[in-house]
């Protein structure tokens, strides 16, 4: 199916945008972090935005309804990254990637309640799967010190994994309205206002206690491979017969990238184990891409 192809490519960019956040908030001010990558978002998209403009029309519809829509998209997803910066800046990547990838499970659900999306055994399977794979996450998590009950990192990881999957559910409904690129653009600009006037509020009460920034010149890598990730998803999901759970799915393969930077360049603890977690996550997507037909 052709929303395969965009799907697999953004879950490529994915990987790599993972790896260039490691890097940019590591013993860096992980809010600041954010900001710039709001604002370099924002920039990368803003030809949409202008065009827009220059010829006369607001976007969306040009309706209030719409622009209230994007701006409840944005406040959701920048509440996901919040606490999913937070979370890789203290998590391994061999702990964080696998928790994020089982979004799809999140995603499912609430595609079956509100899409009518239907799995044939196939794609049921890989989602068991995908169960058992968090199970196993959960265990060797708790070996290194990140248990449920004493880590706060932990639990920021899971929040912002369940919030993208409140996202994800959203896209779809958002993509049968609107053009996929006027969504981008709008919320990403919408999250740069909103992530300044919260940095603006923190500052305020900054107590000397916060790490302090560093320019590092992956932060513009962040935004720029999210971006491209963003763009491929937007349009698989907006092609005809295109089913958001799997999407989101495919999506979680980027885990990859960064688990595999995360055993060779980081040397993370417990690699066999969290190799077997991995393989059971690449199980799961390949059951569900075969499954849906490609």
């Amino acid at each position: 199916m052709e929303w395969i192809i965009p799907a697999l490519l953004s879950a490529t960019c994915l990987g790599v945008y993972d790896i260039f956040k490691k890097l940019s908030v590591k013993g860096n001010n992980v809010l600041m972090v954010l900001l710039l990558n709001t604002i370099f978002g924002a920039l990368y998209l803003s030809p949409v935005i202008i065009s827009n403009l220059s010829s006369g029309h607001f976007g969306l519809g040009d309706t209030l309804y719409g622009h209230c829509l994007i701006f409840i998209k944005a406040i959701i997803v920048l509440s996901s990254w919040i606490l999913g910066y937070f979370a890789i800046k203290h998590l391994p990547l061999t702990i964080q990637g696998p928790i994020n990838a089982t979004r799809p499970v999140i995603v499912l659900v609430g595609a079956l309640c509100l899409f009518g999306e239907r799995l044939n055994l196939l794609q049921w399977i890989g989602i068991i799967i995908g169960f058992a794979s968090l199970y196993f996450i959960s265990r060797i998590g708790a070996k290194e010190g990140f248990s449920l009950r004493n880590s706060r990192w932990l639990w920021m990881s899971i929040g912002a994994m369940i919030l993208g999957a409140v996202s994800a559910l959203f896209d779809k409904y958002l993509l049968r309205n609107y053009l996929p690129l006027e969504v981008q653009a709008w919320y990403s600009l919408y999250q740069c206002f909103i992530m300044s006037i919260i940095l603006l509020a923190l500052m305020r009460r900054q107590n000397g206690s916060t790490d302090k920034f560093q320019w590092r010149w992956t932060i513009p890598c962040i935004a720029l491979f999210l971006t491209i990730a963003d763009l491929a998803y937007f349009h698989s999901l907006s092609i005809d017969g295109s089913m958001v759970s799997i999407v989101s799915m495919i999506r979680r393969g980027s885990v990859i990238i960064p688990f595999l930077y995360g055993v060779m360049i980081l040397r993370e603890k417990n690699v066999k184990s969290k190799i077997f977690d991995l393989i059971l996550l690449m199980i799961s997507l390949a059951l569900l891409v075969i499954g849906s037909g490609l």
